[in-house]
């Protein structure tokens, strides 16, 4: 067998057996099966698709290119949550710590950011210190010890996908259906979560611009994780504008900050709370969503998510000082409030535009091994729906470079939208696939 024969079968429309797709993503991972090699096939990918037979063997090989943790002798039941990307999304940031302080314990492998979309990994790195390299051993320590591991991907759990995430995100191969599909359930089958919750994102900021897109993506992983003998719910949720304000490394855990002090926008705390709720279910903490959801908000109001979150920031080498007092986080040089062009009503605020100004500003990666600026981001002002009067800070630029600040000024005007007349605000969440 060789590789330019899977690709070439692969280029040509066919479809691929287990023997080759096993093939291709060992040897990729042991160096025989070299980048180049391995961009070609996630074009062809990416161009033909696969079909569930194919997604299937793809995830379950690159779930077993490394170990599998079996967490059993750990923790009774360990639950995660994952997100397939979005602007502004540091749900985990919240969710994982709060969902922890329940008594439920959460073992979370997550990424760096793909294209325009931020990654959890990236935000926590802004805290100084904060270690999200953490090995198997370590893994398994930690969720012994205080119930919650957020962290990168070891080199021993799901190497396969740790090597074809970054290269996905530099050959325009992010938003393909059965590449992200192997993706997100490979990562959670060698982490060794019994239950799983996916927030799936629709729309302008999302990889699934549409409804039925997003419930295909959802219904396939949940039928993925059952195969695979994981608990799983996926929630279809929008993406259609930033969630929360704030959109950038740095600044996103501020307000995640906010939040687990139970201030921060609405919209996000709201998301994070039904994302709990979910989660708290799977575990069987609470017997219907009304009392997980009560479970959440008492638990986010006592001060025991912060004090879980201060927990895991410790324990993974970070400052606490820096989360305590946020103001140590990084801080752009420059900062720049720009004034609504107009007064109206917000008709629309283009999401991935928001995401793709904070690229450009430094905040995420335009090609593999970029360094990212933790401190430059977007913080918008407005959510659609919203009365906008003219002259008053639509959004705020953090910035390092003047250059870059201008474009990014113009970038992010041009993604807001005004109508003369009242608009819908947008809803939270589409819908819920369990099964």
């Amino acid at each position: 067998m060789h590789p330019t024969d899977v690709i070439a079968k692969k280029r040509d429309g066919g479809e691929l057996s287990q023997e080759e797709i096993e093939f291709f993503i060992r040897g990729y991972v042991q160096g025989e099966i070299l980048d180049y090699q391995a961009a070609a096939w996630l074009m062809a990918v990416y161009l033909n698709g696969m079909t569930d037979r194919e997604t299937h063997d793809l995830t379950m090989a690159m779930a077993q290119s490394g170990d599998i943790l079996d967490l059993k002798d750990i923790v009774p039941f360990a639950v995660d949550k994952h997100s397939t990307g979005g602007v502004g999304d540091k749900v985990s940031l919240v969710v994982a710590p709060l969902v922890a302080a329940c008594g439920v314990p959460v073992a979370k492998m997550t990424g760096h950011g793909l294209g325009f979309s931020g990654g959890t990994v990236d935000k926590l790195e802004s805290i100084p210190g904060y270690r999200a390299d953490l090995s198997e051993a370590e893994f398994q320590a930690q969720l012994k010890e205080i119930n919650i591991v957020l962290t990168g991907q070891s080199a021993d759990l799901a190497p396969a996908d740790r090597k074809l995430y970054a290269l996905r995100d530099v050959t325009a191969t992010v938003e393909s259906l059965p590449l992200i599909i192997s993706s997100v359930m490979s990562k959670k089958l060698a982490a060794g979560t019994d239950a799983i919750v996916l927030d799936v994102k629709m729309g302008s900021g999302a990889f699934m611009k549409t409804l039925e897109d997003a419930e295909v993506l959802a219904e396939t992983m949940v039928r993925m994780g059952q195969l695979a003998g994981r608990k799983v719910v996926a929630l279809i949720s929008d993406m259609n504008q930033p969630l929360g304000w704030a959109v950038g490394n740095a600044i996103e855990v501020r307000e995640a900050i906010n939040t687990l002090h139970e201030g921060g926008p609405a919209d996000f705390q709201e998301h994070c709370m039904v994302v709990a709720a979910e989660m708290l279910l799977l575990a069987g903490k609470a017997s219907d969503t009304n009392a997980a959801l009560t479970l959440a908000l008492e638990t986010l109001s006592s001060g025991a998510a912060w004090n879980k979150f201060k927990e895991l920031v410790q324990a993974q080498g970070g400052n606490v000082r820096a989360i305590e007092e946020p103001k140590r986080l990084p801080q752009a040089r420059l900062i720049k409030p720009v004034p609504a062009p107009r007064s109206g009503y917000l008709a629309g605020l283009d999401a991935a535009e928001v995401g793709m100004a904070v690229v450009g500003l430094g905040g995420g990666r335009e090609k593999k091994g970029d360094p990212i600026d933790h401190s430059v981001g977007v913080i918008v002002h407005y959510k659609v729906g919203d009365l906008v009067q003219k002259d008053t800070p639509l959004f705020t630029i953090h910035a390092n470079d003047r250059a870059r600040m201008e474009a990014t000024e113009e970038r992010v005007l041009a993604a807001h939208a005004f109508s003369d007349i009242p608009v819908q605000r947008l809803p939270r969440f589409y819908r819920r696939i369990a099964e």
